[in-house]
């Protein structure tokens, strides 16, 4: 079978992790229990999902030019992701706040950094996305760059997988050229109006699309008919932070092979499952053994 060529557009940020027994309220202050830094963002951990999953992956974003930069480019590189064509944008990286409790939820404070300044896509970066199999982007960087990445992909045949997060209005030219979406209860809401009750509502915007819903699995519907739920796969969480970037890139990679959708939909929900039985994003990120472990076929 011929390695799949995914290219990641997205975010890179540092991950400052915290976890306590709980979450802490508005004004409140809590003693939590451990603190790790971890290299994140949601595009850096697809990239490096992919490349796990068993893709040959390169990224395309932006990191800064401080010891942040170093770390998240020598972290995703020695991922076998191909940051050949990483940009360094002088000034900060984009990090994030995390806050995980016993439970595994987690809260996140973004600050973009120098994913902010990743605009106006190059013609070696264009190139490289009409030259993949899946596109895999998220919301994290400007729309204007996602939407750039797109059209180039649709025009060159390249598949787009759009992950809609975080959650917040796509603009029609955008979603015109998303051949398969993939969101949450909040962000589904947020696109279309309607909850999980309504997850076809989806595919007046898109003609494949994936709504994940937790610890209850995931639902896929396309335009053809199809109206599935793939029931998640149990395991002991500790740390649910990276368990979407894990499922997403599953995803693609999945397509990108060859799979039937529903298929590459429970292969994802077991990547998802192996990604938040430890603690972290990108170190957590399963490879594709693990995700075999954990696949249960239709």
């Amino acid at each position: 079978m011929r390695q799949t060529r995914v290219v990641v557009v997205g975010s890179a940020n540092m991950d400052l992790v915290a976890t306590a027994p709980a979450l802490p309220r508005p004004g409140e202050t809590l003693l939590g229990t451990d603190f790790v830094t971890v290299p994140g963002g949601k595009g850096a951990n697809q990239a490096v999902a992919a490349a796990r999953a068993g893709a040959a992956c390169a990224f395309l974003g932006a990191i800064g030019s401080d010891s942040f930069g170093v770390t998240l480019r020598a972290r995703i590189t020695a991922a076998g992701v191909d940051t050949g064509q990483l940009r360094v944008v002088y000034g900060a990286s984009g990090v994030a706040l995390v806050m995980v409790n016993a439970d595994g939820e987690n809260a996140i404070l973004v600050t973009p950094g120098a994913n902010g300044a990743f605009t106006g896509l190059t013609e070696a970066e264009l190139a490289a996305v009409r030259d993949a199999d899946v596109l895999v982007a998220q919301l994290e960087v400007p729309v204007e760059t996602v939407t750039a990445a797109a059209l180039a992909a649709r025009a060159a045949g390249t598949r787009v997988v759009l992950n809609a997060a975080p959650a917040r209005p796509v603009p029609a030219e955008l979603l015109a050229a998303v051949d398969l979406l993939v969101v949450n209860e909040n962000e589904a809401r947020v696109l279309t109006g309607r909850g999980r009750d309504e997850p076809r509502a989806l595919l007046d915007l898109v003609p494949r699309a994936v709504l994940t819903l937790g610890a209850e699995g995931a639902w896929y519907g396309d335009r053809d008919g199809a109206d599935v739920h793939v029931p998640a796969v149990k395991v002991d969480v500790v740390d649910s932070t990276g368990a979407g970037d894990a499922f997403t890139a599953a995803l693609a990679v999945a397509w990108g092979e060859g799979r039937d959708l529903v298929d590459a939909v429970r292969w994802a929900a077991a990547a998802g499952a192996a990604c938040a039985r430890r603690l972290g994003a990108s170190v957590a990120l399963p490879r594709r053994a693990e995700i075999d472990e954990l696949y249960v076929p239709g």
